[in-house]
């Protein structure tokens, strides 16, 4: 049977994750991996875990086994709003962040619709976008504002020649995937006024805020405007993924529809692990546990800057993230990383090219590395063998 004539529209809209096929074809542990953004298991703090878990069973009984709320138990939207100062009426619970991001744009984007991001962007964000058949459009960050201002005017102005309707901005304002960047405050009130005068909403998408290593937060877009901002967040990077919950907040009007959504998607969270969150979050046990991630990462963070500055040849540079899970490498102009990568591979080194964040189809001479998930002795053998890889390719140009 040709299954091909079976198929959806939709379906020629997906395309596959190179992470995930990393993951099909190597043995992360056979290799020095910097391509996913998976967690240390050395933050997993199992033991909390199961006798949290037990405290679930004996509080709850069968009820923590059985059907819940699409919004969420209430048990965990009031902890996730008592967290962040809303309302609980504004918290959705969501099976992932992933799915937040996805049930938004099933919500809000028909084909043809535009939605703007940042170049690069997250991966999964824009499998999401072009499975709706949105019409995805980068837009260049630059650390110059006015440059910056003018990089989003540009991009509104053109969605607008085109006849095109602008749904909604895609950021990741904290240690963004991939680049590890963060927005300043005055980005983050350009970006809102920006929003404000078109008319579109932005969707904020946080699941590193809470890792920050140095530096100082900065303000939520969501604080500044909270009727025209979804935020988004994430247990799988502050306590474990395997949980796969998130939540969303925003507008009772807008979660609404969202909720109605949901109930078509997955009817509602595991409700065994949004009472293990909420317990783990309520009793202090998540806060103790992150402050240890914190400390960890910005160790492992330090040493991969310390291993770049030694042993990367000339030409190369990278961002130093102030949080998060990833920092960026561009190489020189000319630079093929997708065309490399092979090459890297059979020495036993994997990373995501830059390419592949990008709505266009930009950025090939860039790399994103994960520096959370290795451990330090190992980080220490595969940057020196990317390095020793990096030079032989750029003394062979």
């Amino acid at each position: 049977m040709d299954y091909k004539e079976k198929f959806s529209e939709d379906v020629g809209s997906f395309f596959r994750s190179p992470v995930r096929e990393i993951f099909r074809k190597v043995d992360l542990n056979s290799i020095y991996s910097f391509a996913g953004g998976y967690p240390s298991a050395d933050t997993f703090p199992l033991e909390e875990i199961r006798r949290t878990m037990s405290e679930v069973i004996d509080k709850y009984g069968a009820r923590a086994f059985q059907y819940g709320a699409t919004q969420g138990v209430p048990e965990l939207r009031e902890a996730i709003a008592s967290r962040y100062g809303v309302g609980v009426e504004r918290v959705q619970v969501t099976s992932s962040s992933q799915q937040g991001i996805d049930v938004c744009t099933r919500v809000l984007v028909d084909p043809g619709d535009v939605i703007l991001t940042s170049e690069p962007s997250y991966l999964g964000a824009l499998q999401s976008f072009r499975s709706y058949r949105a019409d995805v459009r980068g837009i260049r960050h630059d650390q110059d504002i006015e440059i910056y201002s003018r990089n989003c005017e540009e991009a509104v102005e053109r969605a607008c020649r085109d006849g095109k309707k602008i749904k909604f901005l895609y950021i990741i304002p904290d240690f963004q995937n991939p680049s590890g960047e963060t927005l300043t405050l005055q980005e983050r009130q350009m970006l809102v006024g920006l929003a404000e005068r078109h008319d579109f909403l932005i969707v904020e998408d946080c699941p590193y805020r809470e890792l920050r290593y140095s530096g100082k937060a900065v303000p939520t877009m969501y604080s500044m405007a909270p009727d025209r901002v979804l935020h988004l967040g994430s247990f799988s990077k502050i306590f474990a993924p395997g949980f796969r919950l998130g939540w969303a907040i925003a507008h009772p009007d807008l979660l609404d529809s969202i909720y109605v959504c949901k109930q078509s998607l997955d009817l509602c969270p595991p409700v065994f692990d949004q009472y293990v969150a909420a317990e783990f979050l309520g009793s202090g046990r998540l806060d103790l546990n992150l402050a240890k991630s914190i400390a960890l990462y910005r160790g492992k963070r330090d040493l991969m800057l310390s291993l770049l500055e030694e042993h990367m040849p000339a030409g190369v540079s990278w961002t130093h993230p102030e949080g998060g899970l990833f920092l960026f490498l561009t190489m020189p102009e000319g630079f093929d990383a997708v065309r490399f990568y092979d090459r890297a591979l059979d020495a036993g080194v994997a990373y995501v090219a830059g390419e592949f964040f990008y709505p266009q189809r930009g950025g090939k001479n860039t790399m994103r590395l994960n520096f959370s998930f290795m451990d330090k002795e190992r980080m220490v053998a595969g940057i020196q063998l990317l390095a020793s890889l990096l030079r032989d390719e750029l003394c062979a140009r």
